[in-house]
């Protein structure tokens, strides 16, 4: 029998539950269990929303969507977001999906931390960013119901969540500050990382070769 969390199936073909091991094996209980709430408060919202999504491909995009902050990527120097989005694209490319839905994924998880574009693109886009929303900022959090939340929580508890997510985005990206520039990320590091700098926008158009 599938298993249901909230009465979400969560998906268990062969695919799902080789992604479901390596994604557990590599990011650790915390960054697991946020991944597996990502997809339950997204596919949530997206049934409330009516939305006709592919559950296997919600839940591949969901669980890789922060593989870039774990140790395996501890020498990255590219955002974290495509360090996920690119494990993704291979995975699914190499269990012979479509490039065209490899490429919806690579795409959910690069811009999952770009406020409101991924809202108005395919809903396995938009619904990955809906489930982190929930999840780590909050929003959308009355969309759901109480039970609906408990269930979830339940399955998938966020013991010192707050704080122990915003070690581990610190942790994932404090060797590439300059990942940071112009996304929310500067946020973490100009808490939590001493010595970084901010690069200012403004400031790089100024002082950019152009004389005019």
């Amino acid at each position: 029998m599938t298993p249901r969390i909230a009465d979400v199936a969560i998906p268990d073909s062969a695919l799902a539950q080789e992604a479901t091991e390596l994604v557990r094996d590599l990011a650790g209980e915390l960054l697991y269990a946020h991944s597996r709430r990502v997809f339950l408060f997204g596919a949530l919202r997206g049934h409330r929303r009516g939305l006709a999504f592919d559950p296997e491909l919600l839940y591949v995009a969901a669980l890789f969507h922060d593989l870039g902050l774990t140790p395996t990527y501890a020498t990255s120097q590219q955002r974290f977001e495509l360090d996920g989005a690119d494990a993704a694209r291979d995975f699914l490319l190499r269990h012979g999906l479509p490039a065209e839905r490899a490429r919806t994924a690579w795409t959910a998880i690069a811009l999952h931390t770009t406020p409101e574009i991924p809202h108005r693109m395919e809903p396995e886009i938009a619904l990955v960013t809906a489930g982190v929303e929930v999840d780590v900022l909050g929003f959308g959090f009355d969309e759901l119901t109480d039970a609906q939340r408990e269930a979830v929580v339940a399955a998938h508890p966020r013991p010192d969540f707050k704080r122990r997510i915003l070690a581990a985005f610190t942790e994932g990206i404090a060797h590439r500050p300059d990942t940071a520039f112009g996304n929310v990320k500067a946020d973490v590091l100009a808490r939590f990382s001493p010595g970084f700098v901010r690069t200012d926008f403004v400031s790089v158009i100024e002082n950019s070769r152009w004389s005019a």
